[in-house]
């Protein structure tokens, strides 16, 4: 099932961040560079609150849900 995603590139491994509580409730944009700032080792996913996801752990990647252009919950690993 098609889902809409947007993958926000990764890059050298820095910082052990792991979860982004503070970006909740900002725009998904804003709130990707942040965690990009954080952690350019990983990349962004970003999904509408409800999108099916495939399941699996995976340390190089955030998944971003979000209603309206805004963070609705907090971004973690995985």
């Amino acid at each position: 099932m098609p889902t809409s995603r947007m993958l926000i590139g990764g890059g050298g491994d820095h910082r052990q961040k792991t979860s982004w509580p503070e970006v909740v409730g900002m725009g998904f944009l804003w709130a990707a560079m942040k965690i990009r700032i954080d952690r350019p080792d990983v990349d962004v996913e970003v999904h509408k609150v409800g999108d099916s996801v495939e399941p699996g752990y995976n340390n190089k990647r955030v998944r971003m849900f979000i209603y309206s252009g805004v963070v609705a919950q907090t971004p973690v690993i995985g």
